[in-house]
């Protein structure tokens, strides 16, 4: 039978070129160590494991002794486990461990020794602080997984491991504290984990869009990260994240509008820094929404409401211009799209002189040659550094295409269709939820207590309390009072 374990590895193995099959014989029984070279550690395997089976197979011969120091531990100076099932022998095989078959029995024991190609703990690069830690996560979730217990040396930090895909078999892992968290949200991602059916998943986000409620809302429930410290802090307020490996992000749930417009750097400037720069977020968060929608809806149906002396600015700055004022803005926000993708995609060393250059050059030329007006040219200007001051992407993004859908509705309806689209978009959020945490609180449901910690930042020593939003337990004491 035992043979037949080994055949059946080789056969599931068949046309894998770079898997190593060592034969050694110990105490007169063919064994068989398995390994693929690539992904496992070979001073590991040398020193821990083929070193002592060379020296079982070169002493006195004594079966039963040897069989005796598998059960208890003793044959490896590492740790091994025996397993019973071939498709797991062989997963284990593929995944950088090394199999050690023994012919005449019907089981085998792996060592875990997997050692893949990483790169090593670098700066944030697109969550960036002045003040701060500077160390981002990386494609690695073991070293993801010590930079987290690096900061919360705590028992009660809780791990619990999936294994994703039927192809990828991708190490995932929900990451919360013991007491803090609400544990009906946790039940709901384990239960969506479980039972996930997919080929692989190649990013976090893949995740994300299954385990995602309301998964036709625009507006993300989820929050991306690459910083540890906000993985800790947001593991502090009662939320729960999900780490993946091969991905340099985090993902945290529950998440609300508010939080989306926080940034790490908030907490490590001092509460009136913090406070302006929240405030000076949401002004321009709403300016990236709504401003171009506004410009074209006043001059095109509500011209009366402009000072005389701006309109015939605006006027005679649109004078020979061939466009509607709509048509002129939709030109001006695809143009800024397109050079945003393109310093995007552009190698970094010029993506951003790319952008910038192109944007000034096309407009300044766009202005000259009497195809959009040089109002416009600002307005679009303005939308674009605004939409910028958005911290989380995500967010950003949604707020780039709802822009699109307001400027339509300005164009074509003016200010009524603006004002309408504006309440469609709050009553969504208002009756949107993150895994039971409503989108909108503190404000819908309006809840004071918490009002310390949103659009303003009280300073650190008077926020004895956790926020109520996320955190489910009794457990709500953060400090004691001074």
């Amino acid at each position: 039978m035992a043979a037949s374990i080994l055949d059946a590895i080789k056969e599931q193995l068949h046309g894998s070129s770079d898997a190593v099959y060592q034969s050694i014989n110990i105490h007169g029984q063919p064994c068989m160590l398995i390994y693929i070279p690539s992904i496992v550690d070979t001073l590991s395997l040398q020193e821990f494991v083929a070193s002592p089976l060379k020296s079982e197979a070169n002493a006195e011969p004594d079966w039963p002794g040897f069989l005796k120091r598998l059960d208890h531990g003793s044959a490896f100076a590492i740790p091994y486990i025996k397993v019973y099932d071939i498709d797991r022998a062989v997963e284990l095989a593929v995944s950088g461990n090394a199999v050690l078959c023994i012919e005449s029995m019907p089981f085998l024991y792996y060592f875990e020794i997997t050692h893949y190609q990483k790169r090593a703990v670098s700066e944030s690069q697109n969550e960036l602080v002045v003040i701060g830690p500077q160390e981002a996560f990386i494609e690695d979730v073991a070293t993801n997984l010590s930079l987290l217990r690096h900061i919360i040396k705590h028992a009660d930090l809780k791990t619990k491991h999936f294994s994703i895909g039927k192809y990828t078999k991708t190490d995932v892992y929900l990451v919360y504290i013991e007491g803090l968290y609400k544990p009906e949200i946790l039940a709901e991602i384990e239960e969506v984990l479980v039972n996930l059916n997919m080929d692989g998943a190649l990013g976090i986000s893949y995740i994300a869009e299954h385990v995602k409620q309301g998964k036709f809302s625009p507006f993300p429930v989820f929050q991306y990260t690459e910083r540890p410290d906000s993985v800790a802090a947001s593991l502090m307020e009662g939320r729960v994240g999900i780490l993946q490996d091969g991905t340099p992000s985090a993902l945290l749930t529950p998440v609300t509008f508010l939080s989306l417009l926080q940034s790490s750097e908030d907490y490590y400037q001092s509460f009136y820094a913090g406070s302006w720069i929240r405030m000076v977020r949401l002004l321009f968060s709403i300016i990236a929404l709504l401003l171009p929608a506004f410009y074209v809806a006043v001059t095109t149906f509500h011209s009366q409401i402009i000072p005389s002396d701006l309109l015939l600015t605006i006027a005679a700055a649109r004078e020979n211009i061939p466009f509607s004022a709509l048509t002129e803005a939709l030109i001006m926000e695809l143009t800024f799209e397109a050079l945003r993708e393109a310093g995007t995609r552009i190698p970094k060393p010029v993506g951003q002189t790319v952008s910038i250059i192109g944007g000034i050059v096309i407009g300044q030329a766009a202005v000259q040659a009497g195809i959009v007006s040089a109002p416009m040219v600002i307005v679009v200007s303005i939308t674009g550094i605004a939409s910028y001051i958005i911290p989380h992407l995500e967010l950003g993004l949604t707020f780039r295409l709802l822009r699109f859908v307001l400027l339509v509705l300005g164009g074509t309806m003016g200010l009524l269709g603006v004002i309408v689209a504006v309440f469609i978009i709050y009553g969504h959020l208002v009756h949107l939820k993150s895994f039971g945490t409503p989108y909108m609180q503190p404000i819908a449901p309006l809840i004071l207590e918490d009002w310390k910690d949103t659009l303003l930042r009280v300073p650190n020593p008077f926020m004895t309390k956790r926020s109520t939003t996320f955190t489910g337990t009794k457990n709500d004491r953060r400090q004691r009072p001074k």
